[in-house]
């Protein structure tokens, strides 16, 4: 479900912090491996921990049947409340998938769940169209079952200041990785509850992640050398770092990730220069790319399998 370009982030933003350790730990594999599994990890608690909020919103509707049924005075609406979106099929496909049941007990995901935010957003969704909607359906379809519970991430959480801001102050790593996590709940909706939520990555993109990491750790000197000369307009000391690392990575994968096509390296990280960068950082990484693609294309140095270059 994480693509290459979430996972050059990812490298991108293990590089940064390795960068600020003492300078012994700077090229330390271990400690840079270590951290980038952190964060990949990071990754996966908030995907995982935004799937159950959303479930948990929707098993609200049985707590508050069994809650308005007890009540002294029970009136005949307190007793023919439906609750059916507490147990669809979505839901059930969800709790009954052994990998989502593993993570939350595992890394006590709950310990995210703030009951007062799953009771109003559940409170908020009572009243909504959409809702009353689904109740006055008899025949719920796998479809419409899902379509609810989507509802319920993109209107009820999503869409909620008070859930966003909540989710940047308790779920860690939400302010760096909030619109990653949108983007994965869109792509889980759009296939199937079968996710494998103790892995997200597939195992050639774990191994692309981590060459990917050490490759421009070990080829720091060979990538400076082809760097720098194309600064010299630039004060050197004065270029961004996150700039710097995000052009050691695209020179890397020119020359040491032989079935990415050069084009799509350059686009990718002018992409995430003007996203994580300074406002002219995309003009200045595709410059400086583009000229040193040039130099290595006239010297036989870039060789992609796919002949892309």
């Amino acid at each position: 479900m994480i693509s290459r370009r979430n996972i050059r982030v990812k490298v991108m933003q293990t590089l940064y912090t390795l960068s600020s350790l003492e300078h012994g730990a700077q090229g330390n594999k271990e400690v840079a491996a270590t951290i980038l599994n952190v964060k990949l990890g990071q990754v996966l608690d908030l995907f995982t921990t935004s799937v159950l909020y959303a479930i948990r919103i929707a098993q609200y509707a049985d707590f508050d049947a069994r809650k308005r049924a007890s009540r002294y005075l029970v009136t005949a609406e307190d007793q023919n409340v439906d609750a059916r979106i507490a147990t669809n099929s979505f839901v059930q496909a969800i709790l009954a998938n052994a990998s989502f049941d593993k993570k939350v007990k595992n890394d006590k995901l709950d310990r995210f769940i703030d009951d007062d935010y799953v009771k109003k957003a559940f409170l908020l969704l009572q009243k909504t169209e959409e809702y009353q909607k689904y109740l006055a359906t008899t025949d719920h379809t796998p479809a419409t079952d899902k379509a609810i519970i989507q509802f319920i991430w993109e209107h009820q959480i999503v869409a909620s200041e008070d859930m966003i801001s909540h989710f940047i102050d308790d779920l860690p790593g939400w302010e760096d990785d909030g619109d990653l996590i949108v983007m994965l709940m869109q792509n889980f909706f759009r296939g199937s509850s079968r996710v494998d939520f103790t892995n997200l990555l597939s195992g050639e993109k774990r191994d692309y992640a981590q060459d990917l990491l050490l490759a421009v750790i070990d080829k720091e000197p060979q990538c400076m050398e082809l760097i720098t000369p194309r600064l010299t307009n630039w004060d050197k000391e004065r270029v961004a770092m996150i700039d710097m690392l995000l052009l050691r990575m695209g020179v890397c994968e020119f020359l040491y990730f032989p079935t990415i096509p050069t084009k799509v390296t350059i686009n990718e990280y002018i992409d995430v220069a003007k996203q994580y960068s300074t406002p002219q950082s995309g003009q200045f990484v595709n410059g400086v790319l583009d000229n040193i693609l040039k130099d290595l294309v006239k010297e036989d140095k870039v060789n992609k399998t796919d002949r892309t270059k």
